[in-house]
Protein backbone atom coordinates (compact mmCIF):
# COMPACT_ATOMS: atom_id res chain seq x y z
CA UNK A 1 0.00 0.00 0.00
CA UNK A 2 1.39 3.05 -0.55
CA UNK A 3 2.41 5.56 2.33
CA UNK A 4 -0.05 8.17 3.27
CA UNK A 5 1.06 11.52 2.97
CA UNK A 6 1.20 13.62 5.98
CA UNK A 7 0.30 17.59 5.17
CA UNK A 8 1.93 20.17 7.94
CA UNK A 9 0.40 23.57 8.17
CA UNK A 10 2.10 26.65 9.11
CA UNK A 11 1.17 29.26 11.19
CA UNK A 12 1.79 32.79 10.67
CA UNK A 13 2.41 35.23 13.77
CA UNK A 14 0.80 38.01 13.37
CA UNK A 15 3.49 41.10 14.23
CA UNK A 16 2.23 44.86 14.87
CA UNK A 17 5.02 47.06 13.77
CA UNK A 18 3.44 49.87 15.14
CA UNK A 19 2.87 49.28 18.81
CA UNK A 20 6.62 47.61 18.60
CA UNK A 21 8.23 50.34 16.67
CA UNK A 22 6.67 52.62 19.96
CA UNK A 23 8.24 51.06 22.14
CA UNK A 24 11.16 50.90 20.78
CA UNK A 25 11.39 54.76 20.70
CA UNK A 26 10.09 55.18 24.28
CA UNK A 27 12.64 53.12 25.12
CA UNK A 28 15.26 55.16 23.19
CA UNK A 29 13.84 58.02 24.72
CA UNK A 30 14.57 56.97 28.31
CA UNK A 31 17.54 55.61 28.15
CA UNK A 32 19.08 58.78 26.74
CA UNK A 33 21.46 59.86 28.98
CA UNK A 34 21.74 63.21 27.20
CA UNK A 35 18.65 64.62 28.69
CA UNK A 36 18.06 65.02 32.37
CA UNK A 37 14.67 65.74 34.19
CA UNK A 38 14.36 69.53 33.77
CA UNK A 39 11.93 71.07 37.16
CA UNK A 40 11.28 74.19 37.89
CA UNK A 41 11.90 76.53 41.04
CA UNK A 42 8.99 74.93 43.02
CA UNK A 43 10.44 71.06 42.11
CA UNK A 44 7.76 70.26 39.77
CA UNK A 45 8.94 68.41 36.69
CA UNK A 46 8.72 70.39 33.14
CA UNK A 47 9.67 67.69 30.68
CA UNK A 48 13.78 67.05 29.96
CA UNK A 49 16.84 69.21 29.11
CA UNK A 50 19.70 68.43 27.00
CA UNK A 51 22.81 67.92 28.54
CA UNK A 52 25.84 69.32 26.39
CA UNK A 53 27.65 66.77 24.45
CA UNK A 54 30.89 67.90 25.22
CA UNK A 55 30.67 67.00 28.53
CA UNK A 56 28.17 63.88 29.30
CA UNK A 57 29.39 62.35 25.63
CA UNK A 58 32.73 61.27 27.47
CA UNK A 59 33.45 57.29 27.62
CA UNK A 60 33.94 56.87 30.84
CA UNK A 61 37.84 56.23 31.77
CA UNK A 62 37.92 54.04 35.40
CA UNK A 63 42.07 54.30 35.28
CA UNK A 64 42.14 58.02 34.83
CA UNK A 65 39.22 58.51 37.03
CA UNK A 66 40.81 56.71 40.12
CA UNK A 67 43.77 58.29 39.33
CA UNK A 68 42.49 61.95 39.92
CA UNK A 69 40.61 60.59 43.06
CA UNK A 70 44.31 59.33 44.76
CA UNK A 71 45.54 62.72 44.01
CA UNK A 72 42.73 64.58 45.01
CA UNK A 73 42.72 62.96 48.70
CA UNK A 74 46.57 62.77 49.10
CA UNK A 75 46.77 66.76 47.67
CA UNK A 76 43.99 67.21 50.76
CA UNK A 77 46.66 65.49 53.45
CA UNK A 78 48.64 67.89 55.89
CA UNK A 79 51.62 65.98 55.96
CA UNK A 80 52.71 67.93 59.36
CA UNK A 81 53.39 64.87 61.27
CA UNK A 82 56.78 65.58 62.69
CA UNK A 83 59.06 63.66 65.38
CA UNK A 84 62.58 64.49 66.87
CA UNK A 85 65.72 62.31 66.50
CA UNK A 86 68.56 61.94 68.76
CA UNK A 87 69.91 64.95 67.31
CA UNK A 88 66.93 67.03 67.93
CA UNK A 89 66.04 66.31 71.83
CA UNK A 90 67.10 68.33 74.60
CA UNK A 91 69.41 67.13 77.21
CA UNK A 92 71.58 64.71 77.06
CA UNK A 93 75.16 65.55 76.70
CA UNK A 94 76.58 63.81 79.98
CA UNK A 95 76.71 59.86 80.35
CA UNK A 96 73.51 59.20 82.20
CA UNK A 97 75.48 56.68 84.80
CA UNK A 98 78.53 55.28 85.08
CA UNK A 99 79.36 52.07 82.55
CA UNK A 100 80.04 49.25 85.05
CA UNK A 101 78.70 48.33 88.93
CA UNK A 102 75.09 49.56 88.50
CA UNK A 103 73.63 46.26 87.18
CA UNK A 104 71.83 48.41 84.52
CA UNK A 105 72.42 48.29 80.61
CA UNK A 106 74.64 50.47 79.18
CA UNK A 107 74.01 54.09 78.27
CA UNK A 108 75.39 56.88 76.56
CA UNK A 109 72.95 59.40 76.27
CA UNK A 110 69.52 60.17 77.44
CA UNK A 111 68.31 61.13 74.15
CA UNK A 112 68.87 57.46 73.00
CA UNK A 113 65.31 55.65 71.64
CA UNK A 114 65.42 53.18 74.20
CA UNK A 115 65.11 55.74 77.04
CA UNK A 116 62.17 57.21 78.24
CA UNK A 117 61.27 60.97 76.39
CA UNK A 118 64.42 59.69 74.09
CA UNK A 119 64.22 60.07 70.31
CA UNK A 120 61.91 58.17 67.54
CA UNK A 121 63.37 55.79 65.03
CA UNK A 122 62.19 55.97 61.69
CA UNK A 123 59.85 58.49 62.70
CA UNK A 124 57.48 60.35 60.31
CA UNK A 125 58.81 63.54 59.57
CA UNK A 126 57.35 66.71 57.39
CA UNK A 127 56.90 65.88 53.60
CA UNK A 128 54.53 66.17 50.96
CA UNK A 129 52.29 64.10 49.51
CA UNK A 130 51.01 66.47 46.38
CA UNK A 131 50.50 64.08 43.34
CA UNK A 132 50.95 66.02 39.56
CA UNK A 133 48.52 65.07 37.04
CA UNK A 134 48.31 66.64 33.69
CA UNK A 135 45.17 69.10 33.22
CA UNK A 136 43.84 67.45 30.42
CA UNK A 137 43.55 64.53 32.39
CA UNK A 138 42.11 65.99 34.95
CA UNK A 139 39.51 67.31 33.07
CA UNK A 140 39.00 63.82 31.37
CA UNK A 141 38.68 62.33 34.36
CA UNK A 142 35.53 64.87 35.75
CA UNK A 143 34.34 64.21 32.02
CA UNK A 144 34.08 60.37 32.82
CA UNK A 145 32.50 60.76 36.36
CA UNK A 146 30.03 63.09 34.90
CA UNK A 147 28.72 60.88 31.77
CA UNK A 148 28.74 58.21 34.24
CA UNK A 149 25.37 60.30 36.34
CA UNK A 150 24.13 60.86 33.17
CA UNK A 151 24.47 57.12 32.34
CA UNK A 152 23.03 55.85 35.63
CA UNK A 153 20.23 58.87 35.18
CA UNK A 154 21.37 60.49 38.43
CA UNK A 155 21.37 63.85 37.23
CA UNK A 156 18.86 66.24 37.44
CA UNK A 157 18.26 70.04 36.03
CA UNK A 158 16.39 73.11 38.09
CA UNK A 159 15.21 76.28 36.30
CA UNK A 160 16.92 78.17 39.87
CA UNK A 161 16.59 78.50 43.28
CA UNK A 162 14.30 81.21 44.46
CA UNK A 163 14.97 81.18 48.83
CA UNK A 164 14.25 84.76 49.85
CA UNK A 165 16.03 83.70 53.34
CA UNK A 166 17.84 80.75 54.59
CA UNK A 167 15.25 77.73 55.38
CA UNK A 168 16.02 74.49 55.83
CA UNK A 169 12.45 73.28 55.75
CA UNK A 170 12.21 75.21 52.18
CA UNK A 171 15.46 73.02 50.85
CA UNK A 172 13.96 69.77 52.17
CA UNK A 173 10.70 70.43 50.41
CA UNK A 174 12.57 70.90 47.81
CA UNK A 175 14.56 67.99 47.69
CA UNK A 176 11.20 65.99 48.61
CA UNK A 177 9.36 67.28 45.75
CA UNK A 178 12.23 66.50 42.99
CA UNK A 179 12.99 63.22 44.57
CA UNK A 180 16.06 62.37 45.84
CA UNK A 181 16.51 59.59 47.95
CA UNK A 182 19.77 59.68 48.48
CA UNK A 183 22.92 62.52 48.80
CA UNK A 184 22.41 65.40 46.82
CA UNK A 185 25.79 67.59 45.38
CA UNK A 186 23.50 70.63 44.58
CA UNK A 187 25.97 72.71 41.92
CA UNK A 188 25.39 76.57 41.99
CA UNK A 189 26.75 78.92 38.90
CA UNK A 190 27.95 82.01 41.29
CA UNK A 191 28.10 81.94 45.56
CA UNK A 192 24.99 82.46 46.91
CA UNK A 193 24.70 82.86 50.43
CA UNK A 194 20.99 81.92 51.18
CA UNK A 195 21.31 78.83 49.30
CA UNK A 196 24.79 77.51 50.73
CA UNK A 197 22.88 77.70 54.02
CA UNK A 198 19.29 76.51 53.23
CA UNK A 199 21.27 73.30 52.62
CA UNK A 200 24.14 72.88 54.95
CA UNK A 201 22.23 71.50 57.69
CA UNK A 202 20.82 68.54 55.19
CA UNK A 203 21.79 65.66 55.98
CA UNK A 204 23.73 64.32 52.92
CA UNK A 205 23.56 67.25 50.88
CA UNK A 206 26.33 69.20 49.91
CA UNK A 207 26.65 72.85 47.48
CA UNK A 208 29.42 73.49 45.67
CA UNK A 209 30.01 76.37 42.62
CA UNK A 210 30.27 74.20 38.70
CA UNK A 211 33.92 76.14 38.75
CA UNK A 212 35.10 74.14 42.16
CA UNK A 213 33.73 70.36 40.49
CA UNK A 214 35.74 67.80 41.61
CA UNK A 215 36.08 64.30 41.35
CA UNK A 216 35.59 63.44 45.55
CA UNK A 217 32.39 65.02 45.31
CA UNK A 218 31.12 63.13 42.39
CA UNK A 219 32.02 59.98 44.05
CA UNK A 220 30.44 60.78 47.27
CA UNK A 221 27.03 61.64 46.36
CA UNK A 222 24.81 59.83 44.24
CA UNK A 223 22.51 62.44 43.13
CA UNK A 224 23.45 65.91 40.86
CA UNK A 225 21.32 68.34 40.75
CA UNK A 226 22.55 71.77 38.68
CA UNK A 227 20.97 74.66 38.26
CA UNK A 228 20.47 75.14 34.50
CA UNK A 229 22.90 78.04 34.10
CA UNK A 230 25.36 75.50 35.19
CA UNK A 231 25.63 73.64 32.18
CA UNK A 232 27.05 76.80 30.15
CA UNK A 233 30.06 77.13 32.78
CA UNK A 234 30.62 72.58 32.79
CA UNK A 235 31.03 73.29 29.12
CA UNK A 236 33.30 76.02 29.31
CA UNK A 237 35.44 75.23 31.77
CA UNK A 238 35.75 71.52 31.25
CA UNK A 239 35.77 70.43 27.87
CA UNK A 240 38.54 69.01 26.04
CA UNK A 241 40.89 71.02 24.24
CA UNK A 242 40.67 71.25 20.53
CA UNK A 243 43.66 70.03 18.84
CA UNK A 244 45.01 72.88 16.44
CA UNK A 245 45.93 71.75 13.10
CA UNK A 246 49.14 73.12 11.09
Amino acid sequence: MPAAKTTTKTKTATKTPTKTATKKKAAATEANPLQAPFFDALGERNGEVDLPKAIFDEKPNVPVMHQAYLRQMANARQGTASTKTRATVHGGGAKPYRQKGTGRARHGSIREPSMKGGAVVFGPHPRSYAHDMPKQMRRLALRSALSQKAIDRQIRVIESFVFDEPKTKQAADLMEAIGFDNSILVVLPAPNVVVSRSFENLAGAKTILARNMNIRDLFTHTYLLLSKDCLELLEENFSPREKSHQ
